[in-house]
């Protein structure tokens, strides 16, 4: 499969040399999360991504993916580190010129819903959250998380009462009892877990089909019109994840203060990550055609719940791995 995929390098290099006539931007935005430790936010405290790219890279948070394709399609914004893939299908699937080129992190165990422990509900008795009051950030993987545990256990999703809250707000709204349970990620899923119980471990959801990662995304013109700096920007990405892995202490004080957690949640939060290699990455199971499948797969399931109006026949032309290719070269 990588033989396979460093032969789109000679397509890249045709591209390189159509947009050579682009002036290369003075400066880009790049989306992140707060409250999401990944290395590259080591490199982004060090100011390397300034260095290795040659333009200013700007800084933006977001709360959820969703405001990421906004901010995208608005033009606010070039890059996004660590989108979600439900966000990025409901945009693409709408028609926004958006572009998958790696996978940032895997985390089943870092994105789930809680249901609050007076009520006493588990696994074996889930079918007693219906008629409940559930908090989730429409649109999210947290959302594609939510329905699908509906969808396993069999609870009546019409009989629910659905209020779109971003993670920090359902968190909130969870802790001062305003609702039964509530689904989020990273510190928010932290806070709510001092209130209550998953339903599902990681392993469960996964052995449910349902499948948690993260991707990095940008506009398919920005790809178009600078190759080269989107493969640098992949390549410090990767460094930093191979610098983490080699010495991941040395990273927790610079993430910790950067994602606005303490050290403890911090090393709690990237104990739940995965980086996989990028040999993984460019593999049969995820680049290579993993990802494209499993964008359909969601995209079918969120218009079967009546989430999107339609999905695309295909999203083999949403994820372009050469750039991942390309900084693997460099």
């Amino acid at each position: 499969m990588t033989r396979r995929l460093l032969s789109s390098l000679g397509p890249l290099a045709a591209l390189l040399t159509a947009t050579s006539s682009h002036a290369q931007p003075a400066e880009i935005t790049v989306a992140y999360f707060l409250e999401w430790p990944l290395p590259f936010e080591k490199a982004k405290v060090e100011g390397l991504f300034d260095q290795e790219l040659g333009v200013k890279v700007n800084w933006r948070s977001f709360d959820t993916g969703v405001a990421m394709s906004a901010a995208m399609a608005a033009g606010d914004v070039q890059i996004s580190v660590s989108q979600g893939v439900p966000p990025f299908i409901t945009a693409a699937s709408a028609g926004q010129d958006l572009k998958v080129v790696d996978v940032a992190v895997t985390y089943s165990e870092n994105d789930n819903c809680v249901v609050r422990s007076d009520l006493e509900i588990t696994k074996d008795n889930a079918q007693e959250l219906n008629g409940t009051t559930v908090g989730v950030p429409i649109g999210t993987a947290a959302h594609y998380g939510f329905l699908k545990q509906v969808e396993h256990f069999g609870i009546d999703l019409k009989s629910l009462d659905i209020v779109d809250l971003a993670p920090p707000e359902g968190a909130a709204a969870f802790a001062q009892g305003n609702l039964d349970w509530v689904c989020g990620w990273g510190g928010s899923l932290r806070r709510n877990l001092e209130h209550g119980n998953v339903l599902l471990t990681g392993a469960e959801k996964e052995a449910a089909g349902i499948r948690v990662f993260d991707v990095i995304s940008t506009t398919g013109a920005f790809a178009a019109e600078n190759p080269d700096l989107l493969a640098k920007f992949l390549k410090v990405v990767n460094d930093q994840n191979a610098a983490y892995l080699a010495a991941p202490t040395d990273f927790v004080p610079v993430l910790a203060k950067d994602s606005g957690l303490d050290e403890q949640a911090t090393s709690e939060s990237l104990a739940t990550f995965t980086l996989l290699s990028v040999e993984d990455r460019l593999s049969a199971d995820w680049l290579g055609g993993g990802v494209q499948a499993y964008l359909k797969s969601v995209a079918d399931f969120f218009v079967s719940t009546g989430n999107i109006p339609a999905s695309l026949e295909s999203y083999d032309a949403a994820v372009d791995p050469s750039f991942l290719v390309a900084a693997s070269k460099l």
